[in-house]
């Protein structure tokens, strides 16, 4: 038989793991508001790209667009790498006359608590001569560019092409295409251009 004095104790101990369970509990809330629902992808050439703020691997922060032509690769989840460096690859091949940035774009409050951990982690993996060309977005200008483009098929990067004033000139979201590189390298050389006035 248990003597009073064990059982509050024992109550005692329950109200102290209680704190413990809110905590797991507002942790694991936490996570799950940092998950996006699905929005609809979207047929973006023609408009602007909406203003923000990355950071690079070197630290710099660098504000998008850029004043300058440049293809954006966009990508959302971590399993969209591979289709990214298909992209990378082809595109670092057909060399375009203009700058090329992947830019992790992760929305929510808790990527942008532990966006330091998160860029630490692909600077381990990404040579440190690349990390200019790589910028992440965290927080609320990750959202603004995921409701801009839309997030269907998160695997699959978006590739932008913007012209020096930030507008979309060429778009991709459906997988890496050999035919859409070759495109894509054509519209570049044309955006490059200098044009007569």
């Amino acid at each position: 038989m248990k003597s009073a004095n064990s059982k509050s104790e024992t109550c005692a101990s329950e109200a102290r793991g209680l704190p413990r369970w809110f905590g797991l509990l507002a942790f694991a809330s936490l996570l799950v508001s940092s998950c996006s629902s699905t929005i609809e992808n979207r047929e973006l050439v023609g408009e602007l790209f909406p203003t923000v703020t990355g950071e690079t691997l070197e630290g710099k922060t660098l504000a998008l667009p850029l004043n300058e032509p440049t293809v954006l690769l966009l990508g959302f989840v971590q399993e969209a790498q591979f289709d990214a460096d298909r992209w990378l690859i082809g595109l670092l091949q057909a060399t375009p006359p203009v700058r090329i940035l992947e830019v992790p774009t992760i929305p929510g409050l808790f990527p942008r608590l532990i966006g330091d951990t998160i860029d630490d982690g692909m600077r381990n993996g990404i040579p440190s001569e690349d990390w200019q060309s790589v910028a992440t977005v965290y927080g609320g200008d990750a959202e603004r560019i995921v409701e801009f483009t839309g997030n269907e098929s998160p695997r699959n990067i978006r590739v932008l092409l913007l012209d020096s004033e930030g507008r979309i000139r060429w778009f991709h979201d459906r997988g890496f295409s050999a035919g859409k590189l070759l495109e894509l390298g054509e519209f570049a050389a044309r955006l490059a251009q200098p044009t007569a006035e």
